[in-house]
């Protein structure tokens, strides 16, 4: 549809809507153009009904903290829509349940648990990005997953039907799991387990000075950009990077950290064909130098 088509269907939603949306502020690369619109929903009622307006008539691409995505330079041709404040709300059920709202940044969520003496959230203070985020990738680090303390997931489909769905019930793998496409996170419920807080402070603290000493920091990156190949080699996927791709590789600003060959970084004017580039050419080198083909954990939005 025509930007005039959608706001004619989408008046309604004016408040909310803007057109033409740059998006190259949205997200941790600093890369991007802009968006057809980009929907801030703070309800779920508001939400619903979007979704129930809209009738699958465009793509949707949902975005939260932008720590795991390369955009498109161009204008993005589908609807962004990001989960404002009622989604950003964290409460304790029977002293060991957090439900979380998906927009909740992993760390808030961490800090939060530890808050209320509950373990087994430290691994999320070191994990950029939204609880959303964490749930469609199974985000992790050091040994834990987010499925590891998953209750349930609330959410909403493209044609604004609202479901919970049991933990038990979804197929997580490393860094997937089979939940349709189609699904918008609302929030999630995690169950902890009761600990003295100063102990879980400590191993909070020991897990970030682990993360500062390997991965760079306040740069303009993107987190882990592969997957480690898991079955395929006993390498991790930095490993293969660093003994396949010249260190000093550059496709414009598109350049690979000093401190951990799988992050990826801008170093001030990248666009998104240097990163798309450079990603491809590591994916490409790799697979020639050791014959184990690495998977993207990066997310890339493009038409």
């Amino acid at each position: 549809m025509t930007i005039n088509e959608l706001k004619e269907l989408l008046k309604k939603f004016d408040s909310s809507i803007t057109y033409n949306a740059d998006l190259k502020k949205k997200n941790w690369f600093n890369i991007g153009g802009k968006a057809k619109v980009f929907f801030k929903a703070d309800e779920l009622t508001d939400l619903v009904e979007f979704l129930k307006v809209l009738d699958n008539r465009e793509k949707i691409h949902i975005i939260g903290a932008g720590s795991n995505t390369l955009i498109t330079d161009e204008v993005y041709d589908g609807v962004i829509i990001k989960l404002g404040k009622n989604f950003n709300r964290l409460s304790v059920l029977n002293s060991n349940i957090i439900i979380s709202g998906t927009a909740v940044l992993d760390k808030k969520l961490s800090d939060f648990a530890a808050e209320n003496s509950l373990s087994g959230f430290e691994f999320l203070s070191c994990i950029p990005g939204t609880v959303g985020g964490g749930l469609k990738m199974n985000a992790g680090c050091f040994g834990t997953e987010i499925k590891d303390i998953l209750v349930s997931i609330q959410s909403v489909d493209k044609n604004g039907n609202v479901l919970t769905i049991p933990a038990k019930e979804i197929n997580f793998e490393y860094r997937n799991n089979d939940l349709s496409e189609s699904l918008i996170f609302l929030s999630a419920s995690f169950k902890g387990e009761k600990k003295d807080t100063q102990k879980i402070l400590e191993k909070m603290s020991k897990l970030k000075n682990k993360k500062d000493n390997n991965q760079p920091t306040k740069i303009k990156t993107s987190g882990s950009t592969f997957k480690n190949p898991i079955n395929l080699t006993k390498k991790k996927v930095w490993e293969l990077i660093k003994e396949s791709v010249p260190a000093d590789i550059e496709f414009g600003d598109a350049c690979i950290s000093k401190k951990h060959s799988n992050f990826f970084v801008n170093k001030g004017n990248a666009s998104f064909k240097d990163m798309k580039k450079l990603i491809n050419f590591v994916e490409k080198s790799v697979f020639n130098k050791t014959g184990v083909k690495i998977e993207k954990e990066i997310k890339i939005l493009e038409n």
